[in-house]
């Protein structure tokens, strides 16, 4: 596969389909809340994500390819492997993306916290992407 086509599909990796699946269909605790109260249906500044999302490698917790965001959560399957997790943050986003991590005993314990952070750095990320506005009311249905 060239690198174009990859850079194209946003590092899209179809050999980690089957995994991703099975993730989505057995959310953790956190994974559900998080996405049932901020990132589902376009509820965060009108924008789409996408749960365990596979890229390069790796298969991100969520991602929004309008914003180039990953989003991961940090829960009990991190423990002990900061080291791996960095180097994986490193790749990331050394593809193009920003990586922003969560703790899961923050998301369940000051979600409004959580969702005003993400909010705030997509209108930094608004504000040096101008064009990115006008891209995201084209794809807005409206009511």
């Amino acid at each position: 596969m060239n690198d174009d086509k990859i850079k194209n599909n946003f590092h899209y990796n179809k050999k980690l389909k089957h995994l991703a699946r099975n993730l989505r269909n057995n959310p953790t605790l956190t994974e559900k809340y998080i996405w049932t109260l901020i990132l589902k249906s376009r509820q965060l500044k009108g924008y789409q994500f996408l749960r365990q999302r596979p890229i390069g490698k790796y298969i991100a917790d969520f991602f929004c390819k309008d914003l180039k965001l990953i989003i991961e959560l940090d829960g009990l399957t991190h423990e002990g492997k900061e080291f791996e997790d960095i180097i994986r943050q490193k790749n990331l986003e050394n593809t193009g993306y920003t990586v922003l991590r969560f703790k899961d005993t923050e998301v369940m314990k000051n979600i409004e916290g959580v969702q005003a952070l993400l909010e705030e750095w997509i209108e930094k990320y608004e504000e040096l992407h101008p064009d990115i506005k006008k891209s995201k009311q084209k794809n807005i249905i409206p009511p």
